[in-house]
């Protein structure tokens, strides 16, 4: 498969003796991820594409019915699986905002050029995002940081075609 996806959430456990599911969804707000009809299921490499049937809030959460999937033990195949939709199919964004797939992976480097590392993903501390970027080919040394997600403060630029974020950061940090 060679389209781009992005991870919405994750299939949690099962709901029920019809098969349904918990869900857990990274989106927000989280009832985004039943906008979609059709999801890609991942689990240790293995891919399957799913209809959903139903979304809908439940609790904290959210369950959700699979076509094809009408009993407890089929739904517990599809249990820790990771969701992801086509992200063609994501809304457009405003000028200068980013999905958090589109930055895990990219170069970040100080004004003066020295890359820190690559963005291995982002995590979500309440007052802002922050990346979390490792070591890579290149980079100044081993050092893991986590630096905050602050345009115009810590974040100087976002390059995607680059594949750069450019920041202003003490390295020694």
């Amino acid at each position: 498969m060679t389209e781009k996806t992005a991870i919405m959430g994750k299939v949690t456990s099962v709901y029920g003796v019809k098969g349904w599911l918990k869900v857990f969804s990274f989106t927000q707000p989280k009832e985004n991820i039943c906008a979609y009809p059709q999801w890609l299921l991942e689990r240790d490499g293995k891919k399957q594409s799913v209809k959903v049937l139903q979304c809908k809030p439940h609790g904290n959460g959210l369950v959700a019915q699979f076509e094809g999937c009408n009993d407890r033990e089929v739904a517990k195949r599809y249990c820790d699986h990771l969701i992801s939709v086509d992200s063609s199919l994501l809304p457009d964004l405003e000028q200068g905002e980013y999905y958090w797939h589109q930055l895990e992976g990219l170069q970040v480097k100080l004004a003066g050029g020295q890359l820190l590392g690559k963005v291995s993903h982002l995590i979500e501390t309440g007052s802002n995002d922050v990346l979390v970027v490792r070591k890579c080919k290149g980079s100044i040394d081993g050092k893991e940081r986590l630096i905050p997600y602050l345009p115009e403060q810590v974040v100087q630029e976002v390059n995607l075609e680059a594949g750069v974020i450019q920041v202003d950061w003490d390295p020694e940090f």
